[in-house]
């Protein structure tokens, strides 16, 4: 037993699967198709799904450490870049934002795992995650180019509207098996 009766095995697992979603998220990333200013990637899925699948914290903690990775200079980032200029680039925002939204799928899914009646919680959580996610990277691109509002949405949100709802629908639902098998197994 380690430090409060927790087993060692389930800290073992815990910084296991952490890692393993930190590297689902690293795997991710770099995949992006440049569209504009804000490349369209795989990241945002592997965002929900590391809230969904482990909790709010230990998806958050995930993120964090995908974004450590990509500030060493490990190309981990859209394009395969990596380094601290791209969190301080015009797109880091939405870097940053990545923090929150897996902290909001991890609230949502904690909250969903009753099932029945309160699963709409994790697609809505999700969409919450990416409305904080567009308002973080949205507000820093704006600081970043000098953009009006309306600019920024029209190159920064509506374009990912739909296959941001589409990667939500998808993380939704393999977010619960997922986090069933995480949850029973070791």
């Amino acid at each position: 037993m380690a430090g409060r009766g927790v087993p060692e095995t389930v800290k073992t697992k815990d910084m296991t699967m952490t890692a393993v979603m930190a590297a689902l998220i690293c795997a991710a990333g770099p995949l992006s198709i440049f569209v504009g200013p804000v490349p369209l990637s795989l990241a945002t899925f592997a965002v929900y799904l590391s809230g969904a699948v482990l909790g709010r914290k230990r998806g958050t903690l995930a993120v964090a450490l995908y974004l450590l990775i990509g500030m060493a200079g490990v190309p981990v980032f859209s394009g395969f870049s990596g380094g601290f200029q791209k969190l301080a680039g015009v797109t880091g925002g939405y870097l940053i934002g990545y923090l929150p939204c897996a902290f909001l799928a991890g609230t949502g899914t904690e909250r969903a795992d009753g099932g029945g009646r309160e699963a709409w919680l994790r697609p809505a959580m999700m969409a919450a995650g990416t409305a904080v996610l567009y308002l973080t990277g949205t507000a820093w691109f704006m600081v970043q180019t000098g953009r009006t509002v309306g600019e920024a949405l029209a190159l920064c949100v509506l374009p990912f509207l739909p296959g941001d709802a589409a990667k939500i629908a998808a993380a939704s639902v393999l977010a619960a098996p997922v986090r069933r098998a995480v949850l029973r197994g070791g």
